[in-house]
């Protein structure tokens, strides 16, 4: 499929209830990965769509899940979401080496990701 959602991410005001939570609900299998600012909780599923968590940015805003979906060319993608009505919370970013994402508000306020694999032919 085209554009298939790729990641799923836990923004979250409190990273230790949450990961109680989910490994328990879910048994999921947890890595903790060190970044300068924070750090990045990985989350293997086993079958399916992994994703992550970590400490909520947006100030005062409350826990919510973010999807991603995989696009071709994150910064073609990110500037025809603009056109077409979207709000862009998070320009293009280099992520740890592993690609881009940028984060997007749809015109019904709606809030996704948008990411690229650096792996992909056409790295940006």
């Amino acid at each position: 499929m085209a554009n298939a959602f790729v990641h799923v991410e836990l923004n979250t005001t409190d990273v230790g209830k949450a990961k109680a939570f989910y490994g328990k609900l879910f048994e999921w299998s947890l890595e903790d990965i060190p970044m300068a600012e924070r750090t990045y909780t990985m989350i293997n599923v086993g079958k399916g769509t992994g994703g992550g968590m970590m400490k909520q940015l947006i100030p005062g805003a409350a826990s919510a899940w973010l999807p991603y979906v995989e696009v071709a060319d994150i910064s073609a993608a990110t500037k025809k979401a603009r056109a077409l009505g979207a709000t862009i919370m998070k320009d293009v970013t280099e992520v740890m080496g592993m690609g881009w994402l940028s984060i997007i508000v749809d015109p019904t306020g709606a809030m996704l990701g948008l990411w690229k694999t650096k792996s992909q032919v056409n790295s940006k």
